[in-house]
């Protein structure tokens, strides 16, 4: 425990010191607003899902039913789920000038709703569906009030089918990752937090962060495939690491601005 308190207070100082801090945030942030991740061993939903099946383009334009079946489950858990401490000290962290933005692998929207105004969705966003054709957009609650009538939903322009805007496996990546990827070469400090690190090319934010000489920190209970390279590694549960990291920054200040 002690030594989890040193390396927090290690992180609080290099956040005050940098110019150029970005966050790195996957699943792990998410679930304690309830939202289940994928990948982890005993509850991970893939565990209990086949990706292929619905998570793939490939899945989604064999069988929607099936494919809109598993997203109405999980879209209904992001409507009711709220921004936790980890969601909201990013937001704070920004505000004040302290963090320059956030690289989030998750598609709830929980990083917008606490707050964030930088937020890079490089998986994109449940927030809006869009045709596999045409690419219109549409708001999500358009997508589900149609699949409410028993209809796959189906673009009002060109009739193909629409899926939530969410990268599946087989698709490329959004401008927004590009963008991320431009931000982290300019960073001095990258904190990845409740993610695996196993997804690619996500994952290689890491190593391009320290060619580009910034610190890196990963924040995760289990270890990941980057411990060995970056310069500070707290495994431990996510969400008391942020309370204790957000008293840190408290104490460290001469404002209590982040209780």
């Amino acid at each position: 425990m002690r030594d989890c308190q040193r390396k927090i207070s290690q992180l609080a100082h290099w956040i005050k010191e940098a110019q150029q801090a970005l966050a790195l945030t996957g699943a792990g942030v998410s679930t304690e607003s309830d939202i289940p991740d994928f990948r982890s061993p005993g509850g991970g939903l893939w565990e209990i899902y086949d990706p292929a099946r619905v998570a793939s383009v490939s899945g989604f334009l064999k069988d929607p039913e099936g494919f809109y079946k598993f997203w109405a489950a999980r879209f209904a858990s992001i409507e009711r789920a709220q921004p936790n401490v980890t969601h909201q000290l990013l937001a704070e962290l920004e505000a004040h000038g302290l963090l320059h933005g956030v690289i989030t692998q998750n598609i709830d929207g929980l990083h917008h709703r606490a707050g964030s105004k930088r937020v890079f969705e490089v998986h994109g966003s449940c927030r809006r569906g869009i045709c596999h054709e045409c690419r219109q957009t549409y708001p999500i609650e358009k997508v589900f009030e149609r699949l409410q009538t028993g209809a796959v939903p189906r673009c009002e322009g060109c009739g193909g089918l629409v899926k939530p805007d969410v990268v599946l496996f087989g698709e490329l990546l959004p401008e927004d990752f590009a963008l991320a990827a431009q931000a982290v070469t300019k960073a001095d400090l990258l904190i990845a937090l409740g993610s695996s690190l196993e997804v690619h090319p996500v994952a290689n934010l890491i190593p391009r962060a320290k060619s580009s000489e910034a610190r890196v920190v990963i924040v995760n209970r289990e270890e990941t495939p980057f411990d060995r390279i970056a310069d500070l590694v707290i495994h431990a549960e996510l969400g008391p690491c942020m309370r204790e990291l957000r008293a840190s920054l408290a104490k460290s200040l001469s404002t209590a601005r982040y209780i």
